[in-house]
């Protein structure tokens, strides 16, 4: 019974042990780079002066499938107004990535290792559910992680700051 107790707890406790890499400051610039699927160098202190969507998402999860509408509407709309989105796939089958992207429209680079949970970028930042959606501000500051609620009032309003 002791060691089932204890099992319980430390899976209640498992997310609170992850630990996000010790060089990220949520007080300073997000520093994010990789190479996407396409071959593209991806530097977010390159996109300093955008508002910047960092989307933790899978082609295998409900609401992460459910929120891409409203992604690429807000891409569209105000893509060229300075705003860029930057997917960070958990995804195992580059295959099902790449048809999910192409049919939905989503033309913003991705981030795609293969590893799923264990991706390098998501577990750099302590991602422990998806969807997980970053705003980043044009100073490259992360202003929330809950990028879901009324992400098209969100996007204005950061583009529209000084």
């Amino acid at each position: 019974m002791q060691k089932l107790l204890c099992c319980a707890l430390l899976l209640c406790f498992a997310p609170l042990l992850a630990v996000a890499d010790p060089t990220y400051d949520a007080s300073k610039p997000l520093d994010l780079s990789f190479t996407s699927v396409d071959g593209a160098k991806i530097d977010l202190s390159k996109m300093r002066g955008k508002v910047v969507l960092v989307d933790f998402w899978a082609t295998w999860c409900p609401p992460c499938r459910e929120e891409v509408p409203n992604v690429v509407a807000a891409y569209k709309k105000f893509h060229d107004q300075g705003f860029e989105v930057v997917g960070v796939s958990l995804d195992k089958d580059k295959d099902a990535l790449l048809a999910f992207t192409k049919e939905n429209g989503m033309v913003w680079p991705q981030y795609f290792d293969g590893q799923g949970w264990n991706n390098s970028v998501s577990s750099k930042f302590g991602i422990d559910s998806i969807p997980a959606m970053w705003l980043v501000d044009k100073k490259g500051m992360v202003v929330t992680t809950d990028g879901r609620e009324d992400l098209a009032g969100q996007v204005e309003k950061l583009l529209n700051a000084p």
